[in-house]
């Protein structure tokens, strides 16, 4: 049952691209209580915006922050999306990015938004996370892989908070290179590597089609992880409380990553 005196999620439509178009979807998490307050643009997973990521975006709100996960496959579904998707990312230019530029947008626009935009990423969203991080005022990027010159990528990025799992076999080491990167860079940043963790730890269930979740489990420890997802989430509320609250002023306004 839905609380009532708790956040609400709305379903929304916006535009993304030069002219207004295309369409693309989106769910919107708003607060209880008056506002204005911070937004934060939410990246999902790569199997789009399930039950899983919409209770992401209703924590995000839960907290006190506007929050807006677009859906990256909006033209077509994951079927036809994913790939391309992964490939954006990979490039750090594409569709996908000119469509988290929309979100973005979208949050400035609104007036019960401060301004103070945050960006919050998981798996391939992490990514993304990542590679915007110049364009907002915190990043969270949660067991992401690093851009292929990451030196260059997180150049002028705004601090940035990371969560990654020891058990995840596809991301070992990631976490203290991230960790190097961000200090050589003078990136004010907080990056752990859990040692229960694996892959996706920070989600409530299982993710995915019911078919795939046991090799999920077993090839990518795909699989949540209670204790660790409740410190990594004390510490991204705290990063984000820090670098989203208060009378500072608009990021100013640049070229879009990807455009």
């Amino acid at each position: 049952m839905t609380d009532p005196h708790g956040p609400r999620l709305e379903d929304i439509e916006l535009t993304s691209g030069a002219g207004g178009t295309p369409r693309l979807r989106g769910v919107l998490g708003v607060p209880a209580g008056p506002g204005p307050w911070p937004g934060v643009v939410l990246v999902h997973e790569l199997f789009g915006i399930d039950d899983v990521m919409r209770r992401q975006v209703q924590r995000t709100a839960a907290a006190g922050y506007l929050s807006l996960m677009p859906d990256l496959f909006t033209a077509g579904g994951a079927r036809r999306c994913l790939v391309p998707t992964m490939r954006a990312v990979a490039a750090g230019s594409g569709r996908p990015f000119v469509d988290v530029e929309a979100a973005r947008t979208h949050l400035m626009s609104r007036p019960d938004c401060t301004g103070r935009i945050g960006v919050l990423g998981f798996c391939m969203g992490g990514g993304f996370a990542l590679l915007t991080a110049p364009r907002f005022d915190v990043s969270s990027a949660n067991y992401a892989r690093l851009p292929e010159d990451p030196d260059t990528a997180l150049a002028g990025a705004c601090p940035v908070v990371a969560s990654y799992g020891a058990r995840d076999p596809a991301l070992r080491g990631t976490a203290a290179e991230l960790e190097g990167v961000l200090t050589r860079l003078g990136v004010r940043h907080d990056v752990k590597e859990y040692p229960t963790a694996g892959h996706g730890f920070l989600d409530d269930a299982d993710p995915g089609p019911r078919v795939l979740r046991p090799l999920l489990r077993r090839v990518l420890k795909f699989q949540p992880d209670p204790v660790a997802a409740a410190d990594a989430w004390a510490r991204i509320e705290a990063f984000f409380a820090e670098h989203l609250s208060g009378d500072a002023t608009r990021r100013p306004e640049e070229t879009a990553p990807g455009t």
